[in-house]
């Protein structure tokens, strides 16, 4: 196996700093689906539109999310492929951890 190199916990550091947050966890999980308007993130994880703001930048600043311009509003999307597998796999592996985070047909979580 490599060495992992000062790059690569540089990523991975930027990585554990979004997902610390909830608020951040939470557009990561929603934009697994696709991309979103920040006003549609800020009213599905029930923050105001200035926390989405600021959130949305910081996940930008990692390089986790991009923006796409479309005239004066922007949607946001992840930034590659592989970070959706990855948070599949990170939150089928928090509900092994933790099965009663979500149960039942409701669960939308995978």
């Amino acid at each position: 196996m490599p060495t992992a190199t000062r790059p690569h916990t540089a990523a991975l550091s930027r990585l554990s700093h979004a997902l610390a947050d909830p608020t951040r966890a939470g557009v990561l999980l929603a934009l697994r689906e696709g991309p979103a308007y920040p006003a549609d993130l800020a009213e599905a994880l029930g923050v105001s539109r200035q926390v989405m703001s600021n959130q949305l930048t910081c996940l930008r600043g990692c390089g986790l999310v991009v923006a796409d311009i479309q005239g004066r509003r922007s949607s946001y999307r992840l930034a590659a492929p592989a970070l959706t597998r990855a948070l599949d796999t990170l939150l089928d592996t928090t509900l092994t951890l933790e099965p009663e985070c979500c149960s039942g047909e409701q669960c939308r979580c995978s």
